[in-house]
């Protein structure tokens, strides 16, 4: 029997799998054993970021890696490729740093400015060039702290967190855009959906960033999305879920945001999963809240007294402006009475699962002993609903925030748990003999845009041709090459792998 080796010689670091007949030896790296350090989506981290810049593009299939954005405030051309999604995790005692291009490992876009399609997004997302950090170990604190604009945290693709807000308010007498501390906030899925592409997100100024669930990340972790490769949408799958969903992301206070599938009982791994039911029911009259048809927006709801420590009047004019169309036209149901018990709804009783944050404390497959969690609101047949991914408020301190590398390197010691990018460790997988025509194949991990030559010997030690693959590059993270008849004229053979180059890549800030 004609025996098979491939080495991977790769930055004079040696990775290799051994294939001999029926034996395979694979030596690998391990990472920490801590959620907030390994939950990050690596698997695409050497892959170029993509988008679809129309309908007509997405429907064939053609995505570009370079774009030149038509226009927009501090938004530049992504004139060379960027690498997508986490891109390096490090650690110290307190902190989760990432590093990322903020750009989502599946396909970008299209994006419009309204539902017809008919007027482009005027702007495309660029490389933000990402170092953000978590604390880890979160504190709950007694005066709760309301989200503002920009990132509240970040998903696991390194796309960052937007809370509900389109950061528009309003301040009396008309909607204006900025950090003011209007007590009616404008709903950003509600507003702003449209901007939306298949995995809702949007950009602004060259940020990507999600304000509602993200199916397209979901599909990637097997968080019970379909995915049509014809109409390239996401769709909630329509089978009963059979599993708890993953961590998505994780907040500003340090705790994790997960998919809409939770544990029945909050404190029963046994008991079963299904969607977790949001808290926040529209003001019109049902489960005990008022009309707003009726009462004009005369006050605020519950929460956002408690949150913002005033209550104020909104816009009047339901026909300019619609329930629905701010934050506040929500209401939370523990503040309610249910008219059919005259009792006040019950978190946890099987009406609704999630507090005013969006979260619960409950056990999860990452947290066996249990941890306060968020969760994404989805309603039955897979629709964002509010407050969407968090509430309005923090439940933990939120001291996560964008850094530097000086701050970064004043925590030591610190730990490099994934270093992506070019900096990932190409892995061989087992030689493929073709038993009909005796073709052997080789396939390896690779890094898009890479360069690589395969070599092949009778032996390990000398006689090594280049007679395989010569300057072969990488389109995708997956490259193979194959040698005609190799089976048929070896006894023995090895192959080796060596990256060579990399493409001119986007790698300011890394």
């Amino acid at each position: 029997r004609m025996k098979i080796q491939s080495h991977l010689n790769y930055h004079q670091k040696d990775f290799f799998i051994l294939f001999t007949g029926l034996f395979l030896v694979l030596i690998t790296s391990v990472r920490a054993d801590d959620p907030r350090t390994n939950s990050w989506l690596t698997t695409y981290s050497g892959k170029y970021a993509r988008i679809y810049t129309s309908d007509v593009n997405k429907t064939n299939g053609a995505a570009v890696t370079v774009w030149t954005n038509s226009s927009g405030p501090n938004v530049t051309a992504q004139a060379l490729p960027a690498y997508c999604g986490v891109q390096a995790v490090y650690a110290s005692s307190n902190w989760v740093y990432i590093r990322g291009s903020g750009l989502a490992s599946v396909v970008m876009g299209p994006w419009y400015l309204n539902a017809g399609h008919t007027q482009a997004f005027p702007s495309y997302p660029t490389n933000q060039h990402v170092l953000y950090r978590i604390p880890r170990q979160p504190s709950v604190p007694g005066t709760k702290t309301a989200s503002g604009g920009g990132p509240i945290g970040y998903f696991v693709d390194s796309v960052a967190m937007f809370n509900s807000w389109d950061a528009y308010y309003w301040n009396g007498t008309t909607n204006v855009q900025g950090g003011g501390s209007g007590n009616w906030n404008r709903d950003a899925y509600m507003n702003e959906g449209a901007t939306f592409d298949p995995n809702n997100a949007h950009q602004a100024g060259g940020q990507h960033h999600y304000h509602a669930n993200p199916p397209g990340l979901r599909y990637l972790l097997g968080d019970h999305v379909d995915f049509n490769s014809t109409t390239k949408i996401y769709s909630e799958s329509t089978n009963a879920p059979i599993k708890h969903s993953p961590i998505l992301g994780w907040v500003a206070d340090g705790y994790p945001i997960y998919g809409p599938y939770g544990y029945s009982i909050s404190n029963n791994a046994s008991s079963g999963v299904r969607r977790m039911i949001s808290g926040y029911v529209l003001r019109n009259g049902q489960s005990g809240t008022d009309n707003l048809t009726n009462t004009l927006r005369a006050t605020s709801p519950a929460w956002s007294v408690r949150l913002y420590g005033s209550s104020s009047a909104g816009p009047s004019n339901l026909g300019f402006y619609p329930v629905g169309m701010y934050m506040e036209d929500n209401a939370y149901l523990a503040d309610l009475t249910n008219s059919a018990t005259g009792q006040k709804y019950v978190m946890g009783t099987n009406t609704f699962d999630l507090d005013e944050y969006n979260g619960r404390w409950c056990v999860t497959p990452e947290f066996p002993s249990g941890t306060y969690a968020y969760f994404v609101a989805i309603s039955s047949n897979g629709a964002p609903v509010f407050p969407y991914n968090i509430g309005r408020g923090y439940y933990g301190s939120p001291t996560g925030a964008s850094t530097t590398t000086t701050v970064m390197s004043t925590n030591t010691p610190l730990t490099t748990c994934f270093k992506g990018s070019t900096n990932v460790q190409e892995i061989i997988s087992a030689p493929a003999v073709n038993s009909a025509n005796k073709n052997v194949t080789l396939t390896w991990s690779a890094v898009e845009g890479g360069t690589y030559q395969v070599n092949v010997s009778t032996n390990l030690l000398s006689s090594w041709t280049t007679n395989l693959a010569l300057n072969r590059i990488a389109t995708n993270i997956i490259a193979s090459a194959t040698e005609t008849n190799a089976a048929a004229t070896n006894a023995v053979r090895f192959y080796r792998i060596a990256r060579t180059s990399v493409a001119a890549f986007d790698s300011t800030g890394y």
